[in-house]
C-alpha cells in the first residue's frame, strides 16, 4: 500500500485527455481508500463491474503510461451485446471527473465510471452506451441549432418486502408482497394497525399511510452525498410502497451516468434496510405502473430554446 501511496503523489497536476485527475489522490488519502471500483454500461443498460486494488491504479511508475492512458482489459464477450468469443479484448478507460466514495460498498472503495475502447484501433467503442449519448451531444452541437441539451428524468419505482418467483417443469409464478400492500388489510400481522394506500391512492400521504419516509430520505441523503442534486421525493399513486425522486436536470451524459447511480444507491439502501426495491413498469395488475417522464430542453447561449 505503501508503493500505491507513494505513486499516487507523482499524479498530481497531470490531465488526462482534457481531464485532471488531480482530485484523485485527495480522494483516497482522505477516504483511506482501499479498492477501485470500475463501472460501465452494457448495451440492454445495466452497470457492469469489476474491482481492482488501489495500488493498480498506479502500477506504472511512468505516470503519463498509467490506467488512465493505457485503460484496463477486460472480456467483452461476456457482456450482452458486446464481442464475440474470438475478439473478446476490451479496454476501460476510467473517468477521473465521476469517481466518488461508492456509496453500496462497506469496505472503502472509491467508484470510477468508465468509457469502452477497442484495444487495437484506440478507438471508443461504438456500442458503449456512454459513448452513444457523447457522440449526440455533439452532433447537437455540431449543427449549430443549440449549445446542449438538458434532461430531466422522474424516476418511479417499487419498494418490497418480499419478492418471489420460479419456472419449474409443474408450476410457474410470482408473489410479491408489502406491509403498505392494499391486499393486506386483513392479514393477521400481530397487529395489524391498517394504513395500507387503498388502490390508485398512494400519492402524497403522510407517515404512517406513507410508510417509508425515512427509508426516501436515507436514499437521496446518500445520493446528495454522492454528488446527485436531489429536488424532492414522495410516495407515487400506487399502493404497495411506490415511490419518486426526482433529481436537478443537467446535460445528456452526466444525467445518464446519475441515471445509474440513482438505481444502485435505490437498490442497495433498500437491500439494506431489508426491502428490495424494483424500476420494473409494472409490477401489479391493477394499480399504477412505474414510468420515467422525462423533461427536456435545449439551449444556446445561455437562452432556453423551448
Amino acid at each position: 500500500m505503501a508503493k500505491g501511496k507513494e505513486k499516487v503523489g507523482k499524479e498530481v497536476g497531470i490531465t488526462i485527455n482534457g481531464k485532471s485527475i488531480d482530485r484523485i489522490p485527495k480522494l483516497i488519502k482522505e477516504h483511506n481508500i482501499q479498492i477501485v471500483d470500475l463501472k460501465f454500461n452494457d448495451l440492454p443498460g445495466l452497470w457492469q463491474h469489476f474491482s481492482i486494488p488501489v495500488s493498480e491504479l498506479y502500477e506504472i511508475d511512468d505516470p503519463v503510461k498509467s490506467i488512465w492512458t493505457e485503460g484496463i482489459g477486460f472480456d467483452g464477450s461476456s457482456i450482452r451485446g458486446f464481442q464475440k468469443i474470438q475478439e473478446s479484448d476490451m479496454l476501460l478507460m476510467p473517468d477521473p471527473k465521476t469517481a466518488i466514495v461508492d456509496p453500496g460498498c462497506e469496505v472503502p472503495t472509491m467508484s470510477i465510471i468508465c468509457d469502452i475502447y477497442d484495444p487495437l484501433s484506440k478507438e471508443p467503442y461504438t456500442r458503449d452506451p456512454r459513448y452513444v449519448a457523447r457522440k449526440a451531444e455533439g452532433y447537437l452541437k455540431s449543427t449549430g441549432i443549440a449549445d446542449v441539451s438538458y434532461w430531466g428524468p422522474e424516476m418511479e419505482f417499487f419498494i418490497f418486502d418480499d419478492i418471489r418467483f420460479d419456472q419449474t417443469e409443474n408450476s410457474g409464478y410470482y408473489f410479491l408482497d408489502s406491509v403498505e400492500g392494499e391486499w393486506n388489510t386483513g392479514r393477521v400481522e400481530n397487529p395489524n394497525l391498517g394504513y395500507k394506500p387503498r388502490y390508485k391512492e398512494g400519492y402524497f400521504p403522510v407517515p404512517p399511510h406513507d410508510s417509508q419516509q425515512d427509508l426516501r430520505s436515507r436514499m437521496i441523503l446518500t445520493m446528495i452525498k454522492s454528488g446527485i442534486p436531489i429536488e424532492v421525493h414522495h410516495h407515487e399513486v400506487a399502493t404497495a410502497g411506490q415511490a419518486e425522486i426526482d433529481m436537478k436536470f443537467d446535460s445528456l451524459v452526466t444525467m445518464g451516468d446519475r441515471c445509474m447511480l440513482y438505481k444502485y444507491i435505490v437498490k442497495n439502501v433498500a437491500r439494506k434496510n431489508n426491502k428490495v426495491a424494483t424500476f420494473m413498469p409494472k409490477p401489479i395488475f391493477g394499480d399504477n405502473g412505474s414510468g420515467m417522464h422525462t423533461h427536456q430542453s435545449i439551449w444556446k447561449g445561455g437562452k432556453n430554446l423551448l
